[in-house]
């Protein structure tokens, strides 16, 4: 059955689907970023909102500003902007049509329909999820990157610009303009103050064209920070195949865990849906889960992904089933990152460590190592560095953070221990290839890329360790490393 408003009421029973009418839906969201995890996530939650009768007026408009989205929104606009959700759990699995979303906005040259939707009064959120690397902050510094071509361009060009945070400045300019009023930007990327970050690529770019306009946007706009979790696979023939088993043709259909949570600062200048009736946390300060769950969710998926890249396994769940990086998780998530976490209400870092251990061992979400190492130039510096520096600065121990570390390096040299080659996986990749070749000889090369690790290859702790490590690798082999770590 090919999934559309038409065919909603002639899906398979089994197949929960909504029950409000879809054509009394109006938009309050522009949602930039359309990809897998934002319809597993923020879009479900306001889907149970809109099954329990509420925040039909909050309806969600899709939207992208690279030319690869215009395949997601023909995709989607076939099928209504309808979405299949499938849930795998070990235990059992289940299906879930979602509808909260009501249309997607074409992807165009200078950006001009997203610009004058963003500007209408009855959008009071704007929502993005664009991966950790794509918001123009040096990750050695934390700082907004000004010199960035296209943020010259958008500076440059503010009418017309080319990225996302450009199209939401000509927005807000217009809102200021015509009346229309401030309106809160909600980030839901893998970032630790990811609302602080949004705020100031969106301020700082709004500066180097118009100053009372970045001055409007700082005191009148909010930014709320918040934690997201679901792990969301790539969608691929396989998640396709599994859709139309269950009996839904649906082109870009997502499959995801069992689990899911949003911790999220109540600071909606524009007003917000009631999240909270449907499980969202709403709170005063998110600092501490955003921490516990970057560290060892985001960071432990480093952990995992870069040794399994180089040993040649494919998935998360597999790569689990190996008892060195499973023992290399557990020993470097308890011993070395959970003792600079803080508990959070209902969650100590140990037990956090735990569930992330049993959702990673999750053998029906395929997860693939290719996914999940994918932009280590962005999660490194986001999810390990961090952890590292904890460590040097309270004494706590870094030597299996080293060795991750190690490993990356390993990796982007290119080639698998069964000699088969690593495709590029990064957007620095031939940058990471060339250090990662040279380092081979000479290990301290590695961490002279002092915009992933800033003033780390002075930290002699670290440093030496790391070139131990990277030594062993090369000459005995990444398990033996692993062993020597667990057995140390």
């Amino acid at each position: 059955m090919r999934l559309s408003n038409a065919t909603l009421s002639k899906l398979p029973p089994e197949v929960l689907r909504p029950i409000y009418d879809r054509e009394k839906l109006t938009a309050g969201i522009v949602h930039i970023g359309l990809g897998n995890f934002h319809r597993a996530h923020q879009a479900w939650y306001l889907h149970r909102l809109m099954q329990k009768g509420l925040a039909l007026d909050w309806a969600i408009i899709g939207a992208g500003v690279r030319p690869y989205d215009a395949v997601m929104r023909d995709r989607l606009i076939a099928q209504d902007c309808l979405t299949t959700l499938i849930e795998l759990d070990p235990a059992s699995s289940s299906a879930e049509v979602i509808g909260g979303m009501i249309d997607y906005l074409p992807i165009e040259d200078g950006n001009a329909s997203l610009i004058l939707r963003m500007a209408q009064k009855d959008i009071r959120i704007v929502s993005i999820t664009v991966t950790e690397g794509g918001y123009f902050i040096d990750p050695a510094t934390n700082r907004f990157d000004a010199h960035h071509p296209e943020i010259i361009h958008d500076a440059v060009n503010p009418e017309k610009p080319k990225t996302a945070f450009g199209a939401i400045v000509a927005a807000l300019r217009l809102r200021r303009n015509n009346g229309s009023g401030p309106l809160t930007g909600l980030c839901c990327d893998n970032l630790q103050g990811n609302g602080d970050i949004f705020r100031q690529v969106v301020v700082s770019l709004a500066r180097m064209s118009d100053p009372e306009l970045a001055n409007w946007i700082d005191v009148n706009c909010t930014f709320p920070n918040s934690m997201v979790d679901c792990i969301v696979p790539t969608t691929g023939s396989n998640e396709i195949a599994l859709t139309k088993e269950i009996g839904i043709e649906d082109q870009v259909p997502v499959t995801h865990e069992n689990f899911r949570q949003w911790v999220v600062e109540d600071d909606f200048c524009a007003g917000r849906p009631d999240w909270e009736k449907v499980g969202v946390q709403c709170i005063g300060a998110v600092h501490d889960f955003e921490l516990m769950k970057l560290r060892i969710l985001n960071g432990g998926h480093q952990v995992v992904s870069v040794p399994a890249e180089v040993l040649s396994l494919k998935t998360i769940a597999s790569s689990m089933q190996h008892p060195l990086i499973s023992g290399l998780f557990q020993k470097v998530a308890l011993t070395e990152i959970a003792p600079n976490v803080k508990a959070v209400p209902g969650m100590t870092p140990e037990d956090y460590v735990n569930l992330i251990h049993n959702r990673f061992m999750n053998p029906k979400i395929i997860d693939t190592i290719r996914r999940v190492a994918f932009d280590g130039s962005s999660r490194h510096p986001c999810f390990i560095v961090p952890s590292i520096r904890d460590g040097l600065a309270v004494g706590t121990p870094i030597e299996g953070l080293a060795l991750v570390e190690a490993a990356w390096a390993r990796m982007c040299e290119g080639e698998r221990e069964n000699q088969t080659t690593i495709e590029p996986n990064d957007p620095f990749w031939n940058e990471l290839q060339t250090k990662a070749r040279e380092a081979r000889l000479t290990p301290g090369v590695w961490l002279e890329m002092r915009q992933f690790y800033g003033d780390l290859a002075d930290e002699p702790r670290f440093a030496d360790s790391f070139v131990s490590w990277l030594e062993m690798i090369w000459s005995e082999g990444l398990e033996k490393a692993i062993s020597t770590y667990l057995d140390g």
